[in-house]
């Protein structure tokens, strides 16, 4: 499969590597541009609601998916403007966040959340154009725990040399100031019960950030939502972040060899 995100227009200029459009998004060598701006890691890059290839397991899921995309036009001040003239609420107005759950990895929750988040960076990317808007070099951003959870404990081990601790600590707080103030982020693998508190204190000031300024995020996680308070030792974030979200239950177990 194509990574290019326009694969589905009728245009099929639209993913020649000589197109502005495609350079736009996937850079001159289709290694940059606003999909690397985004972290995706490159083994999600391309994948789309549409053609993902969890579709045929969560097909329930992806209809519903199929709804919540349509929600990103959105982002877009004249769609905004219009549906508040319809009497609109804030809250209708406004894009949900999700929360993609499973009692085991490897169910497709990682894969969708790109897959999302591939969908909306198209849209920002055409909408952006379309009215005469210049596209945001990072309107979307897909934030892996895992990593940031690697990269905090590289810099706070004792006796670790500072050529390797400093380029880890930029990286940490770098990855965090961009999941607190990217339109559109995924985080993925919330679920963190063994972090050290500081840790867990920094992932809860990003997601906090974003509940409080209801900033659209798709997270997920290997714990149903009501175990939050368990894991961040506070019952208030979990509660708003389930006003914010959608809980979405992938079902049935790994298969994690089809990604």
């Amino acid at each position: 499969m194509t990574t290019c995100l326009f694969r589905h227009y009728e245009n099929k200029e639209l993913c020649s590597k000589l197109n502005p459009a495609y350079i736009g998004l996937h850079g001159f060598n289709g290694d940059g541009g606003r999909v690397a701006n985004a972290k995706i890691p490159k083994d999600y890059r391309g994948v789309l609601v549409k053609d993902s290839p969890v579709r045929s397991k969560q097909e329930e899921i992806y209809r519903t998916l199929d709804a919540y995309i349509k929600s990103f036009d959105k982002q877009f001040s004249d769609i905004k403007d219009d549906l508040f003239r319809q009497g609109k609420t804030e809250d209708e107005i406004r894009i949900k966040s999700l929360y993609l759950w499973s009692e085991s990895p490897g169910t497709g929750k990682t894969t969708t959340s790109v897959a999302v988040l591939n969908e909306y960076l198209l849209k920002h990317f055409v909408g952006s154009v379309e009215r005469g808007i210049t596209p945001k070099q990072r309107p979307a951003y897909f934030l892996d725990v895992n990593l940031l959870e690697a990269d905090y404990y590289t810099f706070n081990r004792p006796k670790v040399p500072e050529d390797i601790a400093e380029p880890a600590s930029r990286r940490y707080y770098k990855a965090i100031e961009k999941a607190k103030f990217t339109d559109f982020v995924v985080c993925d693998d919330i679920g963190v019960r063994d972090a050290t508190e500081g840790f867990r204190g920094d992932l809860h000031s990003v997601i906090n950030h974003r509940v409080t300024n209801m900033l659209p995020t798709i997270y997920t996680s290997n714990n149903p939502i009501e175990q939050l308070p368990d894991i961040y030792g506070e019952q208030r974030l979990a509660d708003r972040i389930r006003d914010m979200c959608l809980p979405i239950h992938f079902k049935g177990g790994s298969s994690r060899g089809a990604r």
